[in-house]
């Protein structure tokens, strides 16, 4: 049986975790960011974790991750 593809997007926008967990980073963090307030800007510096349900999903996209 040929190997699986990895979704070109996904492997540029995710990383999995030691533990299995899916991280993502902030949106809304290019451009326009002068009428942030520094709360936003400093919140969206920082990876987020995918919820189950998506994680569920991009682990499919990954197969070999």
């Amino acid at each position: 049986m040929p190997k699986l593809k990895s979704k070109s997007g996904a492997k540029k926008r995710f990383r999995l975790t030691a533990s299995g967990k899916v991280r993502r980073a902030s949106a809304f963090h290019r451009h326009c960011m002068s009428s942030k307030t520094q709360k936003q800007k400093r919140n969206s510096r920082k990876t987020q974790i995918l919820t189950a349900a998506d994680a569920k999903i991009v682990k499919q996209f990954l197969p070999y991750a």
